[in-house]
């Protein structure tokens, strides 16, 4: 009987982050992955921008470890995640162990790769610079949708697409986060909020962006993606994800860039009122909702 496959162990990989900041005593939202690494005594160094390709190593000589981020992407956040990731390695349990013996491990962070050891130290990644509770606390004060995100990822110096997965995982709000390429699907995680909404289908990797949505009109611009312009409209959860009953929700789109893909924040106020208590004129949202046509706005 063959082995069942290995599993990312979420729980285990942020319980490691929670470890390092605690020993660390950091507690704000700021949070320095090469400063700590240095008073670990790991060795950080750049690679050549020139450089592309995986997004770091770890190697080890003896006894002593080492980190090489990539910086062919100028986005700080993206390379602090890159270093941070590595750290997920050298920290977790068994990692360096497994991922060493045979030489330096070469990466693929920010969650591009379903390797389980990949996703751990990218887990570990989100929680060591974007600690839970300051993150929490921070994003409850800001209304949900793309302005949270933005705002957080200026406050930790992160991102938009790794705050936007914390986020999701994180708020009490009900919002989806979906990164796209052209006409095609990435991903997209859902905050709990948002699956109160009864017998959603999960959006696959592949899945084609919705005909009619503000994401599938700003993809077809490739100058909207390349030079990081924004969008938005209003629109249908059913239109992306099914379910029993009609849904407005308020799409936001942001180009990423160099990156060349979009992200998209879905945000239901019906359920998000749901969520944090108040269920009060619902019967009256379902028939408007029913009979409204979404327009967009440009």
């Amino acid at each position: 009987m063959s082995a069942k496959p290995r599993m990312a162990r979420k729980m285990i990989a942020e319980g490691a982050a929670s470890v390092v900041l605690g020993e660390m005593k950091i507690e704000g939202l700021r949070v320095d992955p090469i400063e700590i690494a240095t008073r670990k005594g790991i060795a950080v160094e750049a690679k050549p921008s020139t450089v592309q390709g995986v997004s770091g190593m770890l190697v080890k000589a003896g006894d002593n470890f080492g980190i090489l981020y990539a910086t062919h992407v100028s986005s700080k956040g993206f390379q602090k995640f890159c270093v941070a990731h590595e750290l997920g390695h050298y920290c977790i349990e068994g990692h360096a162990n497994a991922l060493l013996a045979h030489g330096p491990h070469y990466s693929h962070a920010h969650f591009t790769s379903n390797d389980p050891f990949e996703m751990e130290a990218d887990y570990f990644a989100a929680a060591l610079l974007m600690p839970e509770v300051p993150f929490r606390k921070e994003a409850n004060r800001n209304d949900p949708g793309l302005t949270a995100i933005e705002t957080l990822a200026r406050d930790c110096e992160t991102s938009l697409t790794a705050t936007a997965i914390r986020y999701a995982g994180l708020t009490r709000d009900a919002v989806a986060v979906i990164l796209s390429t052209g006409p095609s699907i990435d991903w997209c995680f859902m905050s709990e909020g948002l699956k109160e909404a009864k017998k959603l289908e999960w959006i696959r990797k592949g899945t084609p962006v919705p005909s009619g949505t503000a994401t599938e009109s700003f993809n077809a611009q490739a100058e909207n993606v390349r030079l990081g312009k924004k969008d938005s409209g209003d629109g249908r959860l059913n239109d992306w994800m099914g379910g029993e009953r009609v849904y407005r929700i308020t799409e936001e789109v942001v180009g990423l860039g160099q990156y060349g893909r979009t992200l998209t924040v879905l945000t239901c106020e019906i359920l998000t009122a749901q969520a944090n208590g108040d269920e009060s004129d619902e019967d009256g949202e379902a028939e408007l909702v029913e009979s409204w046509t979404p327009k967009f706005r440009r």
